[in-house]
């Protein structure tokens, strides 16, 4: 479980996660989030859904390997 919150990606862009879902064939579970910044074309509030694995899943960056999404509270 992950809380609800801001999130920052490791590229540096804010997102609001709104709470888990799960899959409905699967039962996977998802993040359901909406970015914090507009983006070309998509209508503003509209909702993402990731794989929690992969939401919380590290990425390596150079030598490094962070965090996908910071918890920011």
């Amino acid at each position: 479980m992950i809380p609800p919150g801001k999130y920052r990606h490791y590229k540096g862009k804010e997102y609001e996660v709104i709470g888990l879902a799960l899959h409905s064939e699967t039962l996977e579970e998802m993040v359901v989030y909406k970015p914090l910044y507009a983006i070309p074309d998509i209508p503003a509030g509209t909702l993402w859904v990731r794989p929690l694995n992969m939401f919380l899943d590290r990425v390596k960056t150079g030598d490094n390997e962070i965090l996908r999404f910071q918890f920011m509270g």
